[in-house]
């Protein structure tokens, strides 16, 4: 269930600007909207499978607990009755790598309660062992609390014979929501609930047209400033052209005429200033500017200051109390700690003695660590807080204003040292330096301002206003004439964008259509409902997923005509395209309760899709439906079954309760023990029953050896599918792959007996036996013999 991987967008839409017919400038502008992308992470060798997750303190798990699970392409069910704990590994394993759960996205503060184990006050702590398919070591990942609040939380990257790592080393936040393998009960209703756009957006995501997209979002904000500053033009000439018909002055009906034109007349305009007034517009520019100069707002400084006093008080109360103490001996401790985790020494590096820092002292430790940090919150807090309050006193401090010159030497000196109160960061010598200088500099400066209004009232008091309006207007007006061709470009870039991204986007939907068309026939056998086509539809701000809907042919809302069943089956067959697209580098899955609202019959069609994807995919479902077991047992799919029990106190058990050798056992037990079946009918069936049975056997030592001699995961699957003969497969997991079948037959009689040959030999015949069967039940004795043997070996 997998398409191919598409080449690089930008290179697509390069190649396609190259034969288009677009205007070179056209084209020059579209080429800077697509950049060069940097160099990607390489964040591994190969697909990243869970080995285990391990949860303490956390949810309904309180002692902790383990979920073990094979690192490998594979069906795993986890289930249990609802309370039982299941779940709470799957939300463990989330958190663990994206730091947050979707059943509290959105949600009010009381879904965030109780995240900590009721039964167990230890400190909380998940972990999840993941490996990349091909690499020597697995990585250990923990997040542990420290704090009341789910956010405080510390994240910790272990690799055997490593140094520690940071959580992206192993993990992308970016590739986990692009192709997120996670699928909750409430996600699993998000996914059609939520909105379109969201839908939309992260299908478009996946289909890697996000680029294009944004380039179209790019040339739209161009476009909307070329077109603001035009109207800013018009709207300013109109106001500047009513302002000139009411003024006396010789001049204006000259410049009302120029500017009244139907394309006003910049250049005349122009003439018009450059004549002037005889007045110095440098300097009329500088008293505009002190006509308007604002000193300090002094209730925002008598704010700041008594603020800044009130912090200074606490936080002198509280360095003279017990909590700076506790602050500053945690802080040495950690800082003993992580210099034992550098140096992996336990000698003291103050008095060099040999060993007092051994492990005793480092749990003895931590735990002082944790009970100092919660005395010192409050000396933490008043220290935060006056830190605060001295950055917002700077804050409101200004440099001196460049049209201040020595000419006004006694304000810019009081300015100058007003600006140097930025460097004061005493927090009451810089409280009573701002209250004094803020009441005399705002005071000199309301007197400039009165100054410098009275000499431009000097100036000529009918031209001058018309004058500086003008020199605005044709400011703003040449800004837009020049920005005017960037116009006609931009609109032919979005025309040829929308043409390229339609294009594009049916090219690329097309392959995932058709897997959620698959998937949807697998989930819905016999449902009225069927999934034609899937498109995304709509504009920039008006996104939609169009999805082909009918009901015994006639066309049909799709939301409307669907059971909640249907429902969750469209989510699925939206969902598991995405999380299985060949990019992702997770090669998991975790589903959560996904067969609620289901009838049997979904169900069964749950489990073929599950199986589908566990060919390429480690597939990790929980759930509380029993009928999901029996489906897989029914359609003898193989698969993991794993039995989640929760008793007193929060106590969770984890317990294998089949395998794909008990599975295939089972069955063939039930067929050897009914006397119902006919004995010609067990002659054929049964011993193809027994080869599945050891074919299980034999198929994870055989991978497991693989993966020991370093063959990747493709590579692996293509020697054990190329396994056809038992015999094959036997020489893959135990002796030599070159050997011939009669050599394994006498290495197998040789390792186990000659029945164990016998009994290959029969198994392989199949339906071909010659001959009565003899003893059933012997026949499945003896493949369990042999299957236990191979798996224990």
């Amino acid at each position: 269930m997998s398409d191919q991987s598409h080449p690089s967008l930008r290179d697509l839409v390069l190649k396609r600007l190259a034969v288009s017919s677009v205007a070179p400038e056209t084209a020059d502008l579209l080429r800077d909207l697509f950049p060069e992308a940097p160099n990607g992470k390489a964040t591994g060798t190969g697909p990243l499978f869970l080995r285990s997750i391990t949860a303490a303190g956390w949810r309904g798990i309180g002692p902790e607990a383990t979920l073990d699970l094979t690192p490998a392409p594979g069906l795993t069910v986890v289930a249990g009755r609802n309370g039982s704990g299941k779940s709470s590994f799957a939300e463990a394993a989330e958190m663990t790598l994206t730091g947050d759960n979707f059943r509290w996205q959105d949600r009010t503060q009381i879904w965030r309660q109780g995240w900590r184990n009721l039964h167990n006050r230890a400190t909380p702590r998940v972990e999840v062992v993941c490996s990349r398919d091909g690499a020597e070591a697995p990585a250990t990942i923990g997040r542990s609390w420290h704090g009341a609040n789910l956010g405080d939380a510390r994240v910790a990257v272990r690799r055997p014979g490593r140094p520690d790592a940071e959580l992206h080393e192993v993990v992308d936040a970016e590739e986990l929501a692009l192709y997120r393998p996670f699928l909750s009960y409430s996600e699993l209703g998000a996914v059609i609930n939520g909105p379109m756009t969201a839908l939309h957006d992260g299908l478009a995501q996946i289909l890697g047209l996000e680029q294009l997209a944004a380039a179209y979002k790019e040339t739209a904000v161009r476009l909307k400033q070329v077109k603001d500053g035009e109207k800013k033009a018009a709207d300013l000439a109109a106001t500047v052209l009513a302002e000139l018909r009411s003024s006396d002055d010789r001049r204006a009906p000259g410049a009302a005429e120029a500017l009244a034109a139907r394309r006003p007349d910049r250049d005349r305009i122009r003439a018009l200033l450059a004549t002037g007034t005889g007045a110095d517009s440098a300097e009329l520019e500088r008293l505009r500017g002190l006509a308007t100069l604002e000193g300090p707002d002094l209730r925002d400084t008598s704010g700041a200051v008594a603020r800044l006093r009130e912090a200074a008080a606490r936080a002198d109360d509280v360095r003279t109390g017990s909590a700076e103490d506790a602050r500053r001996l945690s802080e040495l401790l950690e800082r003993a700690l992580d210099h034992r985790r550098r140096t992996r020494s336990a000698d003291c590096p103050v008095c060099a003695a040999p060993g007092p820092l051994d492990d005793d002292w480092a749990a003895h430790a931590r735990e002082q660590i944790e009970r100092l940090q919660n005395e010192a919150t409050e000396a933490n807090s008043a220290r935060d807080g006056l830190r605060a309050a001295v950055r917002a006193v700077h804050d409101l401090v200004q440099p001196v204003p460049v049209l201040l010159r020595p000419a006004d030497s006694a304000l810019a000196a009081l300015w100058r040292e007003w600006s140097l109160c930025r460097s004061t960061t005493d927090p009451r010598p810089l409280a009573d330096r701002v209250e004094r200088l803020s009441a005399a500099l705002a005071d000199a400066c309301a007197q400039e301002r009165d100054r410098a209004t009275h000499l431009l009232a000097e100036q000529d008091a009918g031209w001058q206003p018309l004058a500086l309006r003008l020199a605005e207007w044709l400011a703003v007006a040449d800004q837009a004439a020049q920005a005017a061709p960037l116009a006609k470009r931009l609109k032919d870039a979005q025309t040829w964008l929308k043409q390229v991204t339609d294009e594009l986007r049916e090219e690329r939907m097309r392959p995932f259509a058709d897997q959620s068309q698959a998937i949807w026939k697998l989930l819905c056998e016999r449902s009225s409902v069927t999934l034609g086509s899937i498109g995304l539809t709509g504009t920039a701000n008006q996104r939609k997923v169009k999805l082909d809907v009918s009901v015994d042919a006639l066309d049909a809302p799709a939301f409307g005509v669907m059971s909640q069943g249907e429902l969750h089956s469209l989510a699925l067959s939206l969902f598991l395209p995405r999380a299985t697209h060949p990019d992702s580098p997770f090669g998991f899955l975790v589903i959560d309760d996904p067969v609620q609202s289901m009838d049997p019959e979904k169900v069964e069609g749950l489990a073929r899709v599950l199986h589908a994807c566990a060919q390429h995919r480690q597939v990790i479902v929980f759930t509380h439906d029993t009928r999901l077991q029996q489906a897989i047992r029914h359609l003898r799919i193989p698969a993991t079954i794993m039995q989640v029990s929760r008793q007193t106190d929060s106590v969770v058990k984890v317990t294998r309760t089949d395998d794909p050798v008990s599975l295939a056992l089972s069955e063939a037990r039930a067929v050897a023990r009914d006397r119902n079946v006919p004995q010609d009918v067990a002659d054929r069936v049964l011993p193809q029953m027994c080869r599945g049975a050891l074919e299980a056997a034999y198929l994870e030592p055989a991978r497991r050896r693989l993966r020991a001699d370093g063959h990747g995961h493709s590579d692996m699957e293509a020697r054990v599918t190329k396994a056809h003969k038992l015999t094959e497969l036997a020489a893959l997991a135990c002796y030599d792959e070159g050997m011939e079948p009669a050599e394994v037959l006498a290495a197998i009689a040789q390792e186990h007996g000659p029945w164990a040959r016998a009994l290959i030999e029969r198994c392989n015949a199949g339906a071909h036996q010659l001959g009565p069967l003899g003893d059933r039940v012997e026949l499945v004795r003896d493949t369990e013999r042999l299957a236990r043997a191979v798996q224990s070996r």
